[in-house]
Order: structure tokens, then C-alpha cells, then sequence
């Protein structure tokens, strides 16, 4: 197997996984009946824009049909009967703001003969932000930027984000008086509606309480509104999230249409269809990416090594979300990251080669999907001038694989089922 030969079997078995999450081939299957009534189609999310056009394509002419969504800038679609509208993410803003209070509006407007049919995906949690009365778009955006930063779980996240929130953590579906619908892509590990979006149709397990303790946990300062808010939650002032076991759940169903698993079971597919055998490592590893990395480092030497415990050509793909503590001023998401650390361990072992990619297109805030390596790709660093630990260090992997080339660009995929991970050892 030549190099280009490794890096296009790696390019290729990503697409296969993006087309297993492609809401154009997944939605049409689990649309509900259309109501007595009309039908309002809401939804948030990287992925919204193209569920949206899934519904429209795929929905009665004769039914009664309209609505609203938000995605993140730049992913939008043209549609016909749902309106598209863009905002802020990761940090939310005030157009995010409008779309959500207007979301809430007609949702309100609901009645019992009506259907709700919400449209759920990752990113949903910063594109629908109405904040809590008394708390202001910029005291969400101050709280978002330090936990972002700080290396949280996005469950930890949400937890905060749903107690500072007029619309998530169920209060959505809360407010319908027309049965709830909620088809939902799933961008967290475990893969539970509660946490995909902040949950906006999903019953709240965690409190206010557990939002405090996750703020002093990660060194937070949250904005005087915010702690005051929290405080009188935590002392019963303020209602909490519906929690399981509520009645207004009983007209509500959240069901999970893609996820992590399903999509490394895609790329697995492919794999094997081209003669490689595919090891699925898990579609929930977490962690610090740079040392989640070394242990994979390891894993993958050892079968090019001693081919054990499988012999070579094999890929191991993996899914799931790590994280990064940012301690630098660099560029680049949780996948370079993990590549570049993954890079630094291998020091050129030959016939590895490996890719990671966030399933949105989007690696952390820059405009890559993420990067693919090879056993010659610190030499062209070398060759370029760049030091790979240096680079590291500050949290600048995308500087990194900007300069040997390899960074993979695909541009908005309206999908997220999280991150894909796959190593190649030929």
C-alpha cells in the first residue's frame, strides 16, 4: 500500500461515515403522521438547515407545514415552507437570542390538535440560547468562552447552560400544548437526548446545585447575574427543569435517528470492503485529545510491531469527544490536537498512517475538518521550520498541519455525530 494509496482509503472511510449521519438520508424514515391540526417544525443545530430541507422534501404537499430553525452561520440552506436562520456558535449571540424567543413564541402558540415536530443536533445548546430572566445574552456568552477554555465535558456544560436557560433542559416541550416530536442527532457520548442540545425536549436530571459545583470545579467567574440566578435556584426560588418522571412528558418522544456508533459502523463497513480489517475502539473516548493520543500511539505500534492483538492491514476507528485544555494562543480543534500528539509519539513509524476529523467540518473555530498523517509528515514539519512540540505546547496544531499540508477542509457537512477518528496500519 503506497502512502496516497493509505491517505485516500483514510479520506474515503470518513465519507463513509458522514453519509451514515446525513440527515437527507436519515430523516425521511422516522417523520410522523401529520396531525388534525398544523404541523411547526422548530429545531437548533449544525445539522438543523438540512433536516429542515429533509422534512420539506418528504412531508404531504397538502399538509399544513412551517417553522423555524437556527444553524450556525455559514450552514444554512434554501428552503420553503421552515425558515433558516443563522447564529453564533460555539458562543452564542443575540441573533441566536431572537430566533429562540421567537421559537418559544409560536410554540406557545400551539394547541392540542397541533403536532411539534423539533428538530435536535449538536450545537443546539449555544444557536438556541434565550437567557433566563434576569441574565443577559452577554453574561451567557462571558460563562460559554470560560468553560470552552476550561476543558469541561460538554455534559458539564449543558448542565450550566440548561440552568441558565428560558428554553432548554425540557422547558421547550414544557411549553407546548400540542404533543412534542423531537428527532434528534446525537453529537455526545452515551448518545442521551438530555444532553445533545442542552435538551431541549428532554427531561433535566441535574439541578442547580450540580451547575454551582461545576463552575467552582472549573474555576469559572460567572457574571453577578449568573451566580445570583443559580443561588436562588439552588434555594428553590427559581422552578427547576422538568425532571424525569413528569407528566408533560407523557406527550413527548425524543428519538435518536444517527449517532457516533452508527457512523463508525459505516466507516467499518468500508474498511472491510477494501480488504482492511476495522477494529471500532469505542464511540465514547474522552479525555485530554493530546493524551488520549499517546495511548492510541502505543496501541498501533504494537500491531505494526508485533501484530498483536490483530495483524496488519487493520484500522482502528474510534468516535466520541475529547478535550482540550487551552493553556496557549494557538489554532486548531480537539482533533489536530490529537494528531499532532499522535504525530509526536509515532516519530515516523513507518506504515501508520491515521485521520482526524470532526463530523461537522468544523475542527474547534478554524475552517478544517481536521488533518490526516503519515509516516513522512514530521519530516515535512523539519523541512518547513516547524517544531511539532513547540506547536503543541501552545495549542497550535492547525499552524502545524497548515504547514506540511495535510489539514482536510470539507467545508459545512449539516451533520454531527461528534469526532471520527481512524488509524491505518498497513
Amino acid at each position: 500500500m503506497t502512502p496516497a494509496q493509505a491517505r485516500t482509503l483514510l479520506q474515503d472511510s470518513f465519507a463513509a461515515a458522514l453519509a451514515a449521519a446525513d440527515p437527507l438520508r436519515i430523516v425521511p424514515a422516522h417523520l410522523p403522521a401529520p396531525p388534525a391540526g398544523r404541523t411547526l417544525v422548530v429545531g437548533a443545530g449544525k445539522a438543523a438547515a438540512a433536516m429542515a430541507l429533509a422534512v420539506e422534501q418528504n412531508w404531504p404537499a397538502t399538509a399544513p407545514l412551517e417553522g423555524l430553525v437556527i444553524t450556525r452561520y455559514r450552514h444554512g440552506l434554501l428552503t420553503n415552507r421552515i425558515a433558516v436562520l443563522e447564529a453564533g456558535h460555539p458562543v452564542p449571540d443575540a441573533a441566536g437570542e431572537q430566533a429562540a424567543s421567537e421559537i418559544l413564541r409560536k410554540v406557545k402558540a400551539l394547541t392540542a390538535q397541533d403536532l411539534l415536530l423539533v428538530l435536535v443536533s449538536g450545537g443546539g445548546s449555544s444557536l438556541l440560547s434565550l437567557p433566563a430572566e434576569g441574565i443577559t445574552i452577554a453574561d451567557l456568552r462571558q460563562v460559554t468562552q470560560q468553560l470552552l477554555r476550561s476543558g469541561a465535558p460538554i455534559q458539564s456544560m449543558n448542565t450550566v447552560r440548561k440552568h441558565l436557560s428560558a428554553i432548554q433542559g425540557g422547558r421547550l416541550a414544557a411549553a407546548s400544548r400540542a404533543p412534542v416530536h423531537a428527532l434528534v442527532i446525537s453529537d455526545v457520548t452515551g448518545d442521551d437526548p438530555t444532553h445533545i442540545a442542552s435538551g431541549p425536549c428532554a427531561p433535566d436530571p441535574t439541578t442547580y446545585r450540580d451547575a454551582i459545583g461545576i463552575l467552582e470545579r472549573y474555576a469559572v467567574e460567572a457574571p453577578a447575574a449568573v451566580a445570583g440566578h443559580l443561588a436562588r435556584g439552588a434555594r428553590g426560588e427559581i422552578a427547576e427543569t422538568p425532571k424525569p418522571g413528569d407528566r408533560l412528558f407523557s406527550k413527548t418522544e425524543n428519538r435518536v435517528i444517527a449517532t457516533a456508533q452508527q457512523s463508525l459502523e459505516a466507516a467499518a463497513f468500508f474498511f472491510r470492503s477494501q480488504g482492511v480489517q476495522p477494529v471500532i475502539l469505542g464511540d465514547s473516548v474522552t479525555g485530554e485529545a493530546r493524551e488520549v493520543a499517546k495511548v492510541y500511539a502505543a496501541l498501533a505500534r504494537q500491531v505494526r510491531r508485533h501484530g498483536n492483538p490483530w495483524q496488519p492491514p487493520v484500522a482502528l476507528v474510534s468516535g466520541g469527544e475529547c478535550t482540550v485544555t487551552v493553556r496557549g494562543e494557538g489554532r486548531g480543534g480537539r482533533c489536530a490536537e490529537f494528531l499532532l500528539s499522535l504525530a509526536l509519539d509515532l516519530d515516523g513509524a513507518p506504515g501508520i498512517y491515521a485521520l482526524a476529523c470532526d463530523t461537522d467540518g468544523i475542527d474547534g473555530s478554524e475552517d478544517n475538518a481536521g488533518a490526516i498523517l503519515d509516516p513522512a509528515t514530521l519530516q515535512r514539519a523539519h523541512n518547513q521550520r516547524l517544531d511539532a512540540a513547540a506547536l503543541l505546547d501552545c495549542n497550535d496544531a492547525y499552524r502545524f498541519f497548515e504547514g506540511t499540508g495535510d489539514l482536510i477542509v470539507t467545508g459545512p457537512t449539516r451533520t454531527n455525530v461528534n469526532d471520527y477518528r481512524a488509524i491505518l496500519i498497513a
